[in-house]
């Protein structure tokens, strides 16, 4: 049996701490966003422990994916980025878009960049459930 991915709305929730996390895919969308928000404020030199949990989180949903949705079609379209990467992203941007001290530019940029992936996050959920998208690395 396969299940669906989150959907865009409950992804930006949970960046956000909004919504409770019970889809693994939502719990490690919080975890990306709380990484994020840490190295807005962390010292360079303690970088590298953070972006280390970040990419096993990053591989952790990239493997849910894998068993969970269903098996792409024989001409499904390849798509350039895993979904762990994506929601990797979308927590990055929400992390800058509610960083304090930002210029209204920066603040502005953010939250388009944001709404912008998040409609991608969506299609790209859709064609994947649909088979006629396949990821990176799936097999």
């Amino acid at each position: 049996m396969t299940e669906q991915l989150p959907t865009r709305s409950q992804v930006l929730q949970a960046c956000r701490a909004e919504v409770d996390v019970d889809h693994p895919i939502l719990g490690a969308a919080r975890e990306l966003a709380v990484l994020h928000e840490r190295k807005l404020v962390t010292i360079h030199e303690n970088i590298c422990g953070i972006d280390e949990y970040r990419a096993k989180q990053v591989r952790d949903i990239d493997r849910w994916v894998a068993v969970n949705l269903p098996v792409p079609h024989g001409g499904a379209y390849l798509h350039t980025e895993t979904v762990g990467a994506i929601l990797d992203r979308l927590a990055q941007l929400t992390a800058c878009a509610n960083a304090a001290g930002a210029s209204e530019w920066d603040i502005w940029f953010a939250w388009e960049r944001l709404a912008e992936l998040a409609i991608g996050y969506e299609d790209l959920a859709a064609e994947l459930a649909a088979g006629r998208r396949r990821l990176p690395n799936r097999r």
